[in-house]
């Protein structure tokens, strides 16, 4: 892809459904607003072949598409100094491990301390530009208590070949996550489709096969003691709280994680103060050179915290 170039080629992956290219491009570009989409669409600057696509135009898994995002107004985010713990940088990228209790980027209620504001200062400005205006250069996300790695984009290349890995699912990522309870099996893997709850928009569910969208963990045990397990999880799709979602569903929500069924019992190794989760590794290709990268995130304190309150509280 030309750097320089605001438009790009891309391929719709073969395990989307067919539906509405508004509502396509949206579950893609989750780093879009739904509203520059459609403008964009409305300008005629996405196109299908010869064909200039409008919002209810059907799109086909292996569709190709010539893609131009129209920007949107710039934001009047200011540059915050908070420390970041940087893992790699160049002049396309830069990957940080996030701190728990960090926001990834500025919405309703949040302030002046998350990523997008240390990192606009980090950079001195530095960012892509493509995305909602409160977005610079996020591609993908971590939930606030989620600690770990997260690749932010400096240029536009950059970031539309990072956001068309993360959709086309070439990324490789893997999560640390303690589990409430010891799981029987020393692995698994969990394929149940994953949608927002009906009631509670907050949160997601598992629901039945034909409804949601496809999502698929596989997971192993770490270490296990005193009623509590690590376990390494490989997501292979990007769904919002796939992990917390998935290992509830087999009956082992993540330790601190309330929204997902995790309650205190009391236990000496308890209390736990965040859920916990952890971004350990990040596999991708550089999306200028096209070279391998691999970031891992050291594990966090807590996490080490926890183990030795757990092999404390067996002995």
């Amino acid at each position: 892809m030309d750097e320089a170039s605001d438009s790009f080629l891309y391929t719709l992956p073969g395990t989307i459904s067919p539906d509405r290219a508004d509502k396509v491009l949206a579950r893609q570009f989750d780093d879009l607003s739904r509203s520059q989409i459609q403008k964009s669409l409305d300008a005629g600057l996405i196109s299908r072949g010869e064909q200039v696509l409008k919002r209810r135009e059907k799109l086909q898994p292996g569709d190709e598409l010539v893609i131009e995002w129209l920007p949107e107004p710039s934001s009047d985010i200011r540059p915050v100094n908070i420390p970041l713990e940087v893992l790699f940088e160049d002049e396309a990228v830069v990957v940080v491990n996030k701190a728990p209790g960090m926001v990834t980027h500025p919405g309703s209620g949040t302030g002046e301390d998350t990523l997008v504001h240390a990192l606009l200062y980090h950079t001195e400005g530095h960012l892509s530009p493509v995305g909602a205006p409160d977005r610079p250069g996020i591609v993908h996300r971590l939930d606030k208590e989620t600690s770990g790695v997260i690749v932010v984009a400096k240029t536009e290349g950059a970031h539309h070949a990072l956001v068309r890995q993360f959709s086309q699912r070439t990324t490789r990522k893997e999560y640390l996550a303690w589990v409430n309870g010891e799981p029987k099996e020393a692995s698994g893997s969990i394929q149940a489709p994953i949608d927002r709850h009906p009631v509670v928009r907050t949160r997601m569910q598992v629901c039945k096969e034909g409804e949601g969208r496809f999502a698929h963990t596989d997971w192993k045990i770490i270490w296990k003691q005193a009623g509590a397990a690590l376990v390494r999880c490989r997501i292979h799709t990007g769904r919002t709280h796939q992990i917390r979602v998935h290992m509830q569903h087999i009956g082992h929500p993540l330790l601190g994680d309330r929204v997902y069924g995790y309650k205190s019992k009391g236990r000496a190794w308890e209390p736990i103060l965040r859920v916990m989760l952890h971004a350990e590794t990040l596999e991708l290709t550089h999306p200028i050179s096209g070279e391998p990268l691999l970031i891992q995130a050291p594990i966090p304190e807590d996490f080490r915290e926890l183990e030795s309150r757990l092999t404390h509280s067996a002995s």
